[in-house]
């Protein structure tokens, strides 16, 4: 049981690391938007025209294209 969940962690660390603009992701919180902005541990989103937050890397859950081909 605690291998899958470390190569999980693991697949989902490498993730996060590789972002970079234009990526399209979902947060934790469930927020959808483009990375248009990459900083060392900060990555500002566009979720809106002209409306950009900023969110920490950790608070990144997967890309778009992962939440689509399980739909």
């Amino acid at each position: 049981m605690i291998r899958p969940q470390m190569r999980k962690q693991k697949e989902l660390t490498n993730y996060r690391n590789a972002i970079a603009k234009g990526d399209r992701i979902i947060t934790t919180g469930g927020i959808y938007g483009k990375v248009v902005e990459v900083a060392a541990n900060i990555v500002t989103v566009e979720i809106a025209n002209d409306v950009k937050i900023r969110v920490d890397k950790n608070a990144i859950l997967k890309d778009q294209s992962d939440a689509a081909a399980r739909q």
